[in-house]
């Protein structure tokens, strides 16, 4: 009866993912359509698609585990920051400023931006190697996080969860476009906010509730991080700096990642824009910061992490609740992580095949022939990640953060300064945008091979993703200031999008005496 249970949710889940994929299917028949949904979709969708993209089982198992062993309770601060930085702000400063020039420069990838805001296809082809090769151990660790828990409730092979993961995922966005996984981020958001609220109160209820489970919390003690009593249950927890460091990278590096910021792109209206930053503020701040609450007393319970790792520890939190529970609990991880599998996948076929493919293999701009590709490339992007998962976990290669450390710090360290002052700031020139590029992906590789060279508190792929992306916001203005200009009717014309005047009502302006 308990199997049953699963079973039975599972089947209705991957039903109504499969549907949609089929329904949305004739809103996908260009590129347009397929890639940015005719850049017509409307607030709620934008705003899930925007949250679920950002939170996956690496979020879940992953961060959450490792940072609530490592911080406590203080480990909240990052589902917060993620909120307020990684959503409130990010929709604020750069939502209409994205969607207003990407529609002027008629860019459907990060990689096309940066093409035609520096007139540069050498950065466009830089670029779009860069997403392609950083993407894929993001998109491997989402497997991994998600197979934990279904070897908990099923004792299932691992190989078996990632082929089913994967196959359901490449139907129904290959099928529908970025339509299917516009409302199929909206129904697995709803999961996910209804789910993490059943999950908390269940877990916290084993050790009598909230105050019960925090002074618990508050008796754990370990030398080994912190001689302070009651540590893990206090504000900022053992280790402040290292905490800010988590912060930063899983907070400011959505700002630089492309399969976040061209959410933006597909942005319908300003309500929309208006509506989507307070969705998705609410949104992250329920499922983010209830994760890494619910991760912070991980140390509570019996996991060996110097045995099974910090990716142990939410499924070993989880295995002592109810059937129904654990079949909530692995629809909202399928949920986070396919909406994110899906968002990867998209942006990185779309992007080899618009911004490499078709100009260096076509040569010339053909609809059919890209649409075709790009439905290839989301194939074989999933086949590719797929395999590199099954390599890592087999071989213990990293932990699901680690994995998620390099990919973040190397995409937003690259992205996000060239990114954010080119909305802002004519003066930004083309070298510093590809010195930033090199920045970015070179230092997070660095640290992927030649780790024990780096200072011991730069070894951590998080805190050296940090580092990249607070780099890149120094050497971007600095190198501009002293390299060649853009031409100046270029940028005219670039940022006369933003002087065109439109018609709004009397309620959201007032009328000039």
């Amino acid at each position: 009866m308990d199997m049953a249970i699963k079973i039975v949710m599972l089947v209705l889940f991957f039903a109504v993912m499969i549907g949609v994929g089929i329904y949305c299917r004739k809103q996908s028949k260009d590129v347009n359509g397929f890639v940015l949904g005719g850049r017509g979709v409307g607030p709620w969708l934008t705003a899930f698609a925007y949250g679920t993209s950002y939170f996956s089982a690496v979020i879940f198992v992953g961060y959450a585990g490792q940072f609530g062993w490592k911080f406590g309770i203080a480990s909240t601060w990052i589902g917060l920051g993620n909120a307020f930085i990684g959503s409130l702000l990010a929709w604020v400063i750069l939502g209409r400023r994205t969607r207003i020039m990407t529609q002027h420069l008629n860019s459907a990838t990060m990689p096309q931006f940066f093409e035609k805001r520096f007139d540069s296809k050498a950065l466009k082809l830089a670029a779009s190697v860069i997403i392609f090769v950083f993407l894929i151990p993001y998109t491997a660790s989402l497997y991994n996080g998600l197979s934990r828990l279904f070897g908990m409730a099923f004792d299932v092979k691992y190989e078996v969860c990632i082929a089913v993961m994967a196959i359901l995922t490449a139907i129904y966005v290959i099928v529908g476009g970025y339509m299917a996984t516009a409302i199929n981020d909206f129904i697995q958001g709803i999961i996910m906010l209804f789910g993490i609220a059943v999950i908390i109160a269940s877990v916290l209820k084993i050790n009598g509730g909230f105050s019960g489970s925090l002074e618990a919390l508050a008796n754990v003690s370990d030398p080994t991080v912190s001689n302070v009593p009651g540590v893990f249950a206090s504000f900022f927890g053992p280790e402040p700096v290292s905490l800010a460091s988590v912060v930063i990278l899983t907070s400011l590096g959505t700002w630089g990642l492309p399969q976040m910021v061209q959410k933006f792109y597909a942005i319908k209206s300003e309500n929309a824009i208006h509506t989507g930053t307070i969705i998705s503020t609410v949104f992250a701040v329920i499922v983010a910061g209830g994760c890494y609450f619910l991760g912070g007393f991980g140390r509570i319970f019996d996991v060996d992490v110097a045995t099974e790792g910090f990716d142990a520890i939410i499924p070993e939190m989880l295995s002592k609740l109810s059937p129904l529970v654990i079949g909530i609990t692995l629809i909202l991880v399928l949920s986070a992580s396919m909406s994110t599998l899906s968002s990867l996948v998209l942006t990185s076929s779309s992007t080899l095949t618009l911004d490499f493919i078709s100009p260096v293999i076509y040569k010339k701009n053909n609809e059919k022939k890209n649409l075709v590709t790009i439905r290839v490339f989301i194939a074989i992007f999933i086949l590719i990640s797929a395999v590199i998962a099954i390599v890592q976990y087999k071989f213990k290669v990293a932990f699901i953060a680690q994995l998620m450390g390099l990919s973040w710090g190397a995409l937003a360290g690259a992205f996000l300064a060239p990114f954010l002052y080119s909305l802002y700031w004519k003066k930004v020139t083309k070298v510093a945008c590809a010195v930033s590029f090199a920045w970015g992906s070179i230092i997070m590789l660095a640290n992927m091979f030649f780790k024990s060279a780096f200072p011991e508190f730069l070894q951590s792929p998080i805190n050296c993703g940090a580092f990249a992306m607070v780099g890149s916001l120094i050497i971007v203005p600095i190198v501009s200031l002293i390299t060649p200009k853009c031409d100046d009717i270029s940028l005219v014309k670039i940022f006369a999008c933003y002087d065109r005047k439109v018609m709004v009502r009397a309620t959201e302006a007032l009328e000039d005496e």
